[in-house]
């Protein structure tokens, strides 16, 4: 079931971009399968109740990626449909960045890259000071592990003993100007992540099972903050997209979308 949303998630966050005529649809293709796992096996949330205090959080801290987490929103109950032909419209809540203020089932605003991670440190840090026993899980973007921004948090994380914060790395090796080796090389992201004090796990991103059995093993680890590694490929599910960096800002004609749906097994 959850591959199955997965590919109906990337469908609808193609139609939805080249709708608007712009948009990121890279990195939004190779963070279906996590954000998937996350609404539709993981995360403890009511679409009836979004405001539920009880309910697990949401950060996703490469904004820009928000079409698929709008598709997910979507597919779980908490927009319609027709929302999605919205997106990036003038007065539309459904932005160009995730707008918590006007958007059922965002927990934070996020847009500048760095941002998201720490607003997630602070949220689980909020948790344990109130003896909350939600959790809070947060999508970061490889390229955004180049912002000094998240290093700071994630000291942080392991300082307070955060072990009710799951980040999740969406590791596609490409960001908007070429390859992360090319523009900034941070290396090793797992060790500077160990080296911090945080748990460290690795999956095939686009593994179901894998990314779920992850999430699960981070429940039973309690020794502070967890990380989990996986290893995506830019613009995935769709051949033309796949490992190509002119695809992290682009929309689709709609040539390009028929052929994309096409591949993914849906219909326009």
């Amino acid at each position: 079931m959850v591959r199955k949303k997965a590919d109906r998630m990337r469908q609808l966050a193609l139609e939805a971009i080249a709708n608007a005529g712009s948009g990121h649809p890279g990195g939004s293709l190779s963070a279906a399968d996590i954000v998937a796992t996350l609404y539709f096996y993981k995360m403890r949330i009511n679409p009836k109740q979004p405001a539920w205090s009880k309910r697990d959080r949401f950060v996703l801290s490469k904004g820009h990626a928000c079409p698929i987490l709008y598709a997910a929103l979507a597919e779980k109950g908490y927009i319609t449909l027709q929302d999605l032909k919205s997106l990036r419209q003038t007065d539309s809540f459904l932005q160009g960045h995730p707008d918590m203020k006007h958007t059922s089932g965002i927990d934070m605003s996020t847009g500048s890259l760095g941002q998201g991670i720490s607003a997630a440190v602070g949220m689980a840090y909020a948790a344990k000071m109130d003896k909350k026993d939600y959790r809070v899980y947060c999508l970061l973007g490889d390229g955004e592990c180049e912002e000094g921004q998240v290093w700071e948090a994630v000291m942080s994380a392991a300082q307070f003993d955060l072990n009710n914060l799951v980040v999740i790395v969406d590791y596609n090796h490409l960001q908007i100007d070429g390859t992360n080796e090319e523009i900034m090389n941070i290396t090793n992201v797992s060790d500077r992540f160990k080296a911090s004090r945080w748990q460290v796990l690795s999956v095939d991103g686009h593994d179901i099972e894998q990314i779920g059995a992850a999430l699960d093993e981070a429940d039973r680890l309690t020794n502070g903050p967890v990380v989990i590694i996986a290893n995506t490929i830019k613009g995935k599910g769709v051949s033309f997209m796949e490992n190509k960096v002119d695809w992290h800002g682009k929309a689709p004609n709609s040539d390009e979308l028929k052929q994309a749906i096409a591949e993914l097994g849906g219909v326009l």
